[in-house]
């Protein structure tokens, strides 16, 4: 519990950090400008503001780090959200970079598979040679685990990747 993330708390937390079987709960009185940022690159896990950490919220924020979850309240959830958004748009996207595990080739090679289109139908509508599309699909099946074109699909739509 602390009052403000100051030096002397992220100081604190780096040192937590360096054991990667601590997992980091924060109850917080005062949160200042970019200390969302600060905190989450400490690998803080949960988040609670001191006014609102009652019994009930306590031992949720606990099972919930128990249980590898993360906790963050609404307000801090929504910043993080934009935060994230404003880097993908502005950072990320003009390098043809993104926080999905499919790059935007991959991801609609795997949507033309979901929509029932062959190899040959997939190099035609992307320009690619066919080639191409089957190394593709085999590099994102290996580095994501998936068996097969199905699973792949299956994966993309659990995830929202497509």
């Amino acid at each position: 519990m602390v009052d403000t993330v100051g030096e002397p708390t992220v100081q604190l937390l780096h040192r937590l950090q360096r054991n990667t079987a601590t997992r980091t709960g924060l109850v917080v009185g005062y949160f200042e400008s970019g200390a969302l940022q600060t905190m989450i690159e400490c690998g803080v896990a949960a988040v609670l503001r001191r006014g609102e950490a009652d019994q009930d919220r306590l031992v949720h924020l606990v099972r919930a780090m128990a249980n590898g979850e993360g906790v963050l309240p609404g307000d801090l959830l929504g910043k993080l959200l934009d935060h994230v958004s404003s880097l993908q748009r502005t950072v990320l996207d003009p390098r043809g970079l993104t926080l999905s595990t499919l790059t935007a080739r991959e991801a609609e090679m795997i949507r033309l598979v979901s929509e029932g289109c062959d190899t040959a139908e997939i190099a035609q509508k992307t320009s690619y040679s066919e080639r191409t599309v089957k190394n593709v699909l085999h590099e994102v099946a290996t580095r994501l685990e998936l068996r097969n074109r199905a699973h792949a699909v299956g994966y993309a739509m659990r995830h929202g990747l497509i």
